[in-house]
């Protein structure tokens, strides 16, 4: 008989005797400390490999927000480089000039650089566009995540670009990839998902690579804590206005009852890739008749955009 004050007993990690800091719901598997950041590492090393992301002689450009996501990011692909030959690492930082927000998340941007001794670059949206995102958003703020991600979109482009970079490596995540499957398949956008904006771009684009697809933001949190990395950033103030938001709140509830449920999701998302390659008829790359970058119709996103924002 267990009495009500008995101490609960940590688990232990299901790789050695040392106590548990992790439990995998999905597999139930236990990790400690060393075993579930070697865990993490391993995964993104794997998909890394298995998908050719980054081959030898690769300059990556690590898109680095300052956030918990993107610092993940260049915490492990630092911490993977030795293992890879000629490849070189340099983070690119985008200030959409976002008051009271961007400020902070700048200075753990370079903060994560020099720790890394990694060369850093800023761009910035007044320098391109000639205003900040505050600027362009007064008066249609529940259209700031589609604003912003068109901007910033060129922005990381033309940061890649830059430095001379042959990658450009996001950190978008599990629940980042499973949400975009989940609002593609709401609109009904067979083209968006089947997507793959990692291909071969036939050098009229520099490839974007996303090293965290299988990695869960929760586990990407735990392995920031345990290197002591976590930091307490405030917010995008738009993010209220997007539709992600609803959407994560669903798949996030979906994913505590039913473990596995987003790693489903990206299956089926493979699945319908594999069964619409060389089937489905998409558009061929094009380029802007007004900017001369490639996109899929006669005028580009941004120049759409420019024109109605007036830049």
């Amino acid at each position: 008989m267990v009495h009500e004050n008995s101490p609960v007993k940590t688990p232990s990690c299901s790789l050695c005797n040392e106590p548990a800091v992790y439990h995998d719901k999905k597999t139930g598997r236990h990790f400690c400390r060393d075993h579930f950041i070697a865990d993490v590492e391993g995964r993104v090393a794997d998909t890394i490999r298995s998908r050719n992301l980054i081959v030898p002689g690769d300059h990556v450009a690590i898109a680095l927000s300052g956030g918990k996501d993107s610092t993940a990011l260049l915490m492990i692909l630092a911490r993977l480089l030795p293992s890879w030959d000629t490849v070189r690492l340099t983070a690119v930082t985008i200030d959409e000039g976002i008051a009271g927000y961007r400020e902070d998340t700048i200075h753990s941007a370079d903060q994560m650089a020099a720790k890394y001794r990694l060369c850093h670059t800023c761009v910035s949206f007044l320098e391109l566009f000639g205003g900040t995102l505050d600027a362009f958003l007064k008066g249609c703020e529940p259209e700031a995540c589609s604003v912003c991600g068109i901007l910033r979109r060129k922005a990381l482009n033309v940061g890649a670009e830059r430095v001379g970079a042959t990658r450009l490596a996001t950190g978008h995540n599990l629940d980042d990839e499973a949400q975009s499957v989940f609002m593609n398949v709401l609109r009904g956008d067979l083209p968006r998902l089947v997507r793959d904006s990692g291909s071969d771009s036939k050098g009229m684009f520099i490839p974007r690579i996303k090293p965290l697809m299988f990695i869960s933001e929760k586990e990407i949190a735990v392995y920031l804590m345990l290197h002591g990395a976590w930091a307490d950033l405030p917010e995008c103030p738009y993010a209220v206005h997007a539709l992600r938001r609803e959407v994560r709140g669903m798949l996030a509830t979906l994913e505590s009852k039913h473990p596995g449920t987003m790693l489903h999701l990206m299956e089926s998302k493979a699945k319908i890739e594999a069964h619409c390659s060389g089937v489905l008829d998409t558009e061929p790359v094009r380029h802007c008749r007004e900017c001369n970058d490639p996109c899929s119709g006669e005028t580009c996103q941004l120049c759409q955009l420019k024109g109605r924002l007036g830049i």
